[in-house]
């Protein structure tokens, strides 16, 4: 659009040739804050009156000039005007199905405009100053945005060293831009104040979330504030809760929300919508789109009530805009080439074509003198006054008779006095190229590049570009070309977010998008992300989101980096297809394939010679973008959305353009997926062999510690034993190893399995190692890491002095599992595998058994730990008329006295080595061997067997003496 005075209905253009012609309507106030010095730089001739004003009753050289738009709500004004503060005021405002407590007058009172915004218990603060002096002008509005989260709203500390807020986090920016895209095509052109519009979550309740309430907060503070804008804007939030829309949800009813859109507008238009969604149908978004204009209307209605009562008058006298002289004098200039210009179809031939044509222009005017390079002030003669006059060489000469002896005197041709800066021919040459733009795709239905308004630009894709990369594709669109990389990795690769809500929250997927200066063929520096980058990051992240496999169906961390190596417009949607690409090459088993279009308008078309509707473009350029009056980008598949984004640089548009710009969008994608079929090589659809290997077990959650060990030392160890990258545990019994081979994998999934086993009573292990021997047996690892306790008297059928006489460490033998004691330590058994020996009659020990007579199998009390061994004795209760427990070293003796006093049965109690003396003993003579104690005794002291073993048959006790 052209920005000519016309388009500042309440500025008049004869304010704008003379620094002294001021309206009728405009009254003179001093400033109740600071003043704003109006005074003009040289470099400029047209700015608004600057005169000298006092301040606090001091006489400075400088006062500010404001206008009272509405006569009838000065008084507020003038009441704070002694104290040069204005009153607090509070009022409640509808935000969807509940209200929020909007303050002003409270704190921030110097600032131009302060808000205080209260929803349930989150609070936004956000403040709007302005600079004294207006800086140089340019084609854009000079307004900065800061968004802060600040911790302690939420009762934290940041988790950095420093312990305080630093770096704008990727949240914090993307908030900022969604306050700046919907106040921007608000602000009146020829502002060149600049404005600083901050804004500070200072209490979070973590039900009530603030992005939509700093968005409201800033438009009421711009509305209240002295900055020139047209509307007052609002933002709200919309979800869907099964089929019901619910508007600015809570964050519990948008975990269950299937819609998330964000919408900021005026009371009559749409200006900026951003969301995401799974695969939702255009009508249905279109549908919350009026649910969320309904309550923005509602919003502002409410603001211009408040603005009426406590606004401060806006700044309209220092709008400086360039004469509309200025516009025909380019036109003339540079028309007919300009036409032909802008039919080049490449991109760089065509800039440097247009900025050839423009240094032409401003050549030529200097030339003439129209042009201040010094920044001289132009007297108030107009540019067509220049144009019409004669030849600058003329004499004139005054008529009349002229006495003998008078001088006479020639008057001094006149020159054309410097009326305007560079600056200013630069911004009307732009607009004059916008608007021969915006003509030639109107009247001749022919775009720059030869397409129609339907048209999609040459697509061509491949996919395995770089062999070392888990995943690849090149997406090139026309003159933008994305190269998209997927890389694999376990959890420690996921993203950790530090957020207000005090979640420990990580990202399994994330897409990183970066925008190079040589992708637009320019010079620039280089450094870290700027906010354009991460918006356009996340929203191709969040369009290609619902087409990802669970962590289940696909245990990776994913990210995907988008570098733009070529670029004219929809840079972000090439993101989308090339990432789908080189997520499908990488072997991510997507649900689908998604393709992202941007789509252009232009809405007026009366003054281009069309019929009045508005013209909706597929696949719009840079310089489509630039010069248009939309840029909405819609990624999805062939029946429904995934993402949007529609920024506005007109006062707004309205439901059926946006329906008809949806619908378009929907065919562009449709055809743009049927090309991405066609990609040469096509994606492999399989894992790299350079991709890690990731196997996830399942063990029991009380397991989980033993795999971990003291301190972490256990997984420690058997990362650095197997050579596996990372073992991932969770409290569920989920155990995720990360290997770069098969090999190690395998290795440390034997060494966890091991470490997890549950072994069973009965079980046999062959060929396990002997890993240490001590005094009383050999410890055998039964699975790697997995170790238990062979005593002495299970490895061998005959006595054995020394475990060491018998066996080595690093011997294999055959072990059964014969006890699981409570701490889970085990006991094995080497004889229990050992064949029956065969025995002699004469063999004492072969003799049968009476029905008196009850052999009891050897036990041992022995238990081994990691920190040694110790012995434990078992003790039976009194009640039982058993026997107390006594001490190993009076058992032999207690034993030895028992065993002597058996005469009558001296062929059954001699003392054979390792040969079975039973003795019944009554109830009544139990006490004669006393101190032993429980169902099994048994010691071992130096080497030498002394085994008790006693056993209750019948009302007795059968005591049992190896020696």
């Amino acid at each position: 659009m052209l920005a000519c005075p016309s388009g500042v209905r309440s500025t008049p253009c004869s304010a704008q040739l003379s620094h002294f012609t001021f309206s009728r309507r405009f009254n003179f106030l001093p400033s109740p804050n600071r003043p704003r010095f109006l005074t003009p730089k040289k470099s400029s001739n047209f700015c608004s009156l600057s005169l000298l004003f006092s301040r606090n009753g001091v006489p400075c050289n400088r006062f500010a000039v404001r206008a009272l738009v509405d006569p009838e709500v000065s008084d507020s004004v003038t009441a704070a005007g002694a104290s040069g503060l204005l009153q607090p005021v509070s009022v409640k405002i509808p935000f969807g199905g509940r209200e929020i407590l909007i303050e002003t007058g409270h704190i921030g009172r110097q600032a131009s405009g302060s808000v205080m915004a209260t929803d349930g218990e989150t609070i936004v603060y956000t403040s709007v100053c302005l600079s004294d002096v207006p800086s140089e002008p340019s084609d854009f509005f000079p307004l900065s945005v800061t968004y802060q989260e600040r911790f302690s709203a939420a009762g934290r500390t940041s988790g950095g060293f420093f312990k305080r807020e630093g770096k704008t986090k990727d949240n914090e920016v993307l908030i900022c831009r969604m306050i700046d895209r919907p106040l921007r095509p608000t602000m009146l052109k020829g502002f060149y104040h600049e404005t600083q519009l901050l804004s500070w979550v200072l209490s979070y309740d973590g039900l009530h979330c603030p992005d939509a309430l700093a968005v409201t907060a800033a438009g009421i503070a711009v509305a209240l504030s002295e900055v020139p804008h047209s509307e007052a804007i609002a933002g709200v939030r919309v979800g869907l809760l099964g089929d019901k829309f619910v508007v600015n949800p809570t964050t519990k009813e948008m975990e269950d929300s299937t819609l998330d859109l964000f919408l900021a507008g005026t009371d009559n238009a749409i200006l900026m919508i951003e969301g995401y969604c799974d695969f939702l149908p255009e009508e249905k978004l279109l549908e919350a789109v009026q649910v969320g204009q309904d309550a923005v209307r509602e919003i502002c209605s409410a603001v211009k009530t408040l603005v009426k009562k406590c606004g401060k008058p806006k700044m309209l006298d220092a709008i400086k805009l360039p004469p509309p002289e200025l516009y025909q004098l380019v036109e003339k200039i540079a028309g007919d080439e300009l036409h032909n210009v802008l039919q080049i179809k490449s991109k760089i031939p065509r800039r440097k074509a247009i900025s050839l044509l423009e240094e032409k222009v401003i050549n030529r005017l200097t030339d003439k003198g129209y042009i201040s390079i010094e920044g001289t002030t132009g007297s108030v003669e107009t540019i067509q006054d220049l144009i019409d006059e004669d030849d600058e060489d003329e004499e004139i000469v005054v008529d009349g008779e002229v006495d003998e002896g008078d001088v006479h005197i020639k008057p001094v041709s006149r020159k054309p006095t410097p009326l305007f800066t560079e600056v200013d021919v630069k911004l009307v040459f732009k607009e004059v190229s916008s608007k021969f733009l915006r003509r030639r795709i109107v009247e001749g239905g022919k775009r720059s590049d030869g397409r129609s308004p339907e048209d999609i630009r040459p697509i061509t894709s491949r996919c395995g570009l770089l062999p070392r990369a888990h995943g690849s594709a090149l997406f090139t669109r026309g003159e933008t070309q994305s190269l998209a990389v997927v890389t694999l990795g376990d959890k420690q690769m996921a993203q950790k977010l530090d957020n207000l809500a005090s979640v420990e929250e990580f990202k399994r997927f994330y897409l990183q998008y970066s925008f190079p200066p040589s992708s637009v063929g320019e010079v620039g520096r280089m450094g870290a992300p700027s906010r354009r980058e991460i918006g356009h990051g996340t929203l191709a992240e969040r369009s290609l989101e619902p087409i990802l496999p669970t962590e289940d169906e696909f245990p990776y961390t994913i990210r995907v980096e988008s570098t733009i190596t070529e670029s004219n417009g929809s840079s972000s949607m090439a993101s989308v297809c090339g990432g789908c690409l080189a997520l499908q090459d990488a072997g991510v088993p997507l649900k689908c394939s998604i393709a992202g279009i941007a789509m252009g308008l232009v809405l007026d078309t009366h003054e281009f010679g069309g019929d009045g509707t508005p013209l909706i473009l597929s696949d719009i350029t840079g310089a489509e973008d630039a010069s248009g009056d939309m840029d909405f980008k819609v990624a999805g598949n062939e029946d429904g959305i995934t993402a949007f984004q529609m920024d506005i640089k007109v006062v707004g548009i309205t439901l059926p353009v946006m329906q008809e710009a949806l619908l378009q969008a929907r065919d562009g994608r449709r055809r743009i997926l049927a090309e991405m079929v066609k990609c040469s090589p096509p994606p492999t659809k399989s894992l790299s062999k350079y991709a890690p290997l990731i196997h996830i077990m399942k063990v029991a959650p009380e397991k989980v510690n033993a795999i971990i060990g003291s301190g972490g030392k256990k997984v420690k160890s058997i990362i650095e034993e197997t050579g596996v990258e990372a073992i991932d545990t969770q409290d569920d019994g989920v155990v995720k190893i990360t290997a770069k081979d098969l090999s190690s994998l395998e290795k440390s999934k034997s060494i966890i399995s091991s470490l997890t086993m549950v072994p069973t009573v009965g079980d046999i292990y062959r060929n396990c190692e002997i890993k240490s021997i001590v005094p009383y047996g050999v410890f055998v690892e039964i699975a790697p890491g997995r170790e238990g306790l062979c005593h002495i008297s299970e490895l061998t059928s005959d006595w054995l002095a020394k475990a060491e006489d018998a066996f080595k460490v690093g011997d294999r033998v055959d072990v059964k599992l014969i006890e699981v004691n409570g701490k889970g330590q085990l006991r094995l058994s080497r004889r229990a595998l050992l064949p029956v020996p065969e025995t002699s009659p004469e063999d004492p020990s072969s003799k049968q058994l009476t029905d008196n007579q009850t052999e009891v199998d050897v036990a041992d009390s022995w238990k081994a730990s990691d920190e040694g061994t110790r012995k434990e004795y078992a003790s039976v209760p009194k009640a039982d008329g058993l026997l107390e427990g006594i001490e190993p070293a009076k058992a032999k003796s207690s034993a030895t006295k028992l065993a002597s006093s058996s005469k009558s049965n001296s062929e059954e109690t001699s003392l054979l080595p390792r040969k079975k003396i039973f003795k019944r003993v009554k109830k009544s003579s139990s006490k004669a061997v006393t101190g032993v104690s429980g169902d099994r005794i048994a010691s071992s002291h130096r080497g030498n067997r002394d085994t008790f073993i006693k056993k209750k048959k019948n009302g007795d006790l059968l005591v049992v003496c190896e020696m």
